[in-house]
């Protein structure tokens, strides 16, 4: 049966066709103004956040993220807020959204200088940008924290010190020392690799330079006794002796027993994807 039925004419009847249009109207109109339900609705903030930390503790920080963010919104400009911003740039940093987690504990910094968690939040920023996790690439190829990007590990070393000059007897402190004397370290390490590199090549200068960093910036690293020795062996492929001279008197003053001295570099076992 054919509901648009015509008239003589052959035309659709045109209080049933207004008909169908408002109909078709109304259905749009609805579809359109409806929003994504609430699943915490009925939840109040307190259960919520304790359904957070459950959640958190559990190690279900996906799910401890969706309660946290409606904590925050719903109790903007309490304490509670601001302990859920924290926990939010935890919960961020344990499921590895480091450029969440940053900016969530930045905004933290930077809305509450006077928080009493303030040291904590320092701490937590530092602890972001300390990534001694190498990854599964990273223990495969044998790689060294001193050969990845250094400026993460620059801001961490700033937070820390923070921390530990604004808050020297906060209980986070001790461990902040800890980590920035690795970082100092690994930043170290760093300069060494590439005026290793640059001492391979043949770029003589460009070695010194770079093995100086090393020397002046961290000079109680463990590195400082190979920086010393690259400067040596540089200068004396310059044909500059007195420099030469000058970084083996250093070399042997603060490194008596430097195996370096004796047997120089000696062959090491590379990574399989080091080509050089």
């Amino acid at each position: 049966m054919n509901v648009f039925k015509q008239s003589p004419t052959g035309i659709v009847n045109k209080s049933l066709w207004a008909a169908l249009v408002a109909v078709s109207l109304t259905i749009g109109l609805a579809g359109c103004g409806s929003t994504p339900q609430d699943e915490f609705a009925n939840v109040s903030t307190d259960k919520l956040y304790a359904d957070a930390r459950e959640e958190a503790s559990a190690g279900n920080f996906e799910a401890a993220i969706k309660r946290y963010e409606k904590v925050e919104a719903r109790a903007s400009g309490t304490l509670m807020s601001q302990q859920a911003q924290l926990e939010l740039a935890y919960a961020y940093y344990k499921t590895n959204e480091r450029a969440q987690a940053l900016a969530k504990i930045e905004r933290f910094i930077r809305l509450h200088p006077t928080s009493p968690a303030m040291d904590y939040a320092m701490y937590l920023q530092g602890l972001i940008n300390f990534n001694d996790d190498l990854g599964i690439f990273g223990r495969l190829s044998k790689q060294n924290m001193a050969e990845r990007d250094q400026q993460a590990s620059r801001d961490a070393y700033d937070a820390f010190k923070q921390l530990t000059e604004r808050f020297p007897t906060s209980k986070y402190a001790a461990d902040a020392r800890l980590r920035m004397n690795f970082i100092v370290n690994t930043l170290a390490e760093g300069e060494v690799l590439v005026a290793r590199y640059y001492y391979r090549r043949g770029a003589y200068l460009a070695a010194v330079n770079r093995a100086q960093v090393a020397v002046t910036e961290f000079r109680n690293s463990p590195a400082v006794e190979e920086a010393l020795f690259i400067m040596a062996r540089s200068y004396d492929q310059m044909a500059m002796p007195q420099l030469r001279d000058d970084a083996l008197r250093v070399l042997k003053t603060n490194f008596p027993n430097s195996t370096l001295l004796s047997q120089g570099y000696q062959p090491v076992s590379k990574p399989w994807w080091q080509v050089w």
